[in-house]
């Protein structure tokens, strides 16, 4: 009885009593045996749904009639971007500078004579004998023979000798490492079958 009583008034042609529950049962709602009860929603999903249009509302309003900058994409988008452009001037006002000088560290030699296998050897020969490019064993030196000379030519190559620029393929410390393995590891050995001296002399 006081189940009838809390339920709104409504016509009594669209729902019937079940003689046996007393629940409110809606006409003409029924599949496979299977009939809708006329019960309320839960109070507290009742606020749920009153809350949820409250926000849309709010919402809207801070962005189509005030504007609300951390609503807008492309101003979110636009003030990320100009945080990551700080960010990295900022690290890199903070970094280190490079600094070209010959590394004799066994870590730096070893991932020098990986590039040096895969990407020199083709023209100066594993062993650094010369073959296209030349002997880089002996003392002569067409471009010099301290390590930032090295380094220079690998950055930026010397086109009409054939020397192709790699300041592109290779990263600046993969450059200082494949110019120190020369130094360190190649000049002063002995290859099988050396290519005759060109440039100048150094001792």
């Amino acid at each position: 009885m006081d189940k009838e009583m809390k339920k709104p008034d409504l016509n009594k042609d669209d729902y019937e009593i079940d003689t046996l529950t007393n629940d409110r049962l809606i006409k003409d709602h029924e599949y496979d045996g299977i009939r809708e009860l006329d019960n309320d929603l839960p109070v507290w999903l009742k606020w749920m749904f009153y809350l949820g249009i409250t926000i849309a509302i709010v919402y809207s309003i801070r962005l189509f009639v005030f504007k609300a900058p951390d609503l807008i994409q492309a101003d979110e988008y636009q003030k990320e971007m100009a945080d990551f452009a700080n960010n990295n001037t900022v690290a890199a006002e903070n970094a280190a500078p490079f600094q070209v000088k010959l590394l004799t560290d066994a870590a730096s030699l070893a991932k020098g004579r990986e590039t040096w296998t895969k990407i020199c050897a083709a023209c100066h020969m594993a062993d650094g004998g010369g073959l296209v490019g030349p002997n880089m064993t002996d003392n002569y030196w067409i471009h010099g023979n301290t390590v930032q000379d090295l380094y220079q030519v690998v950055t930026n190559g010397v086109i009409q000798k054939g020397m192709l620029s790699y300041k592109d393929q290779l990263s600046d410390e993969s450059r200082l490492e494949v110019v120190s393995y020369v130094l360190e590891k190649l000049h002063g050995t002995k290859p099988a079958h050396p290519k005759a001296p060109q440039g100048k002399k150094y001792e």
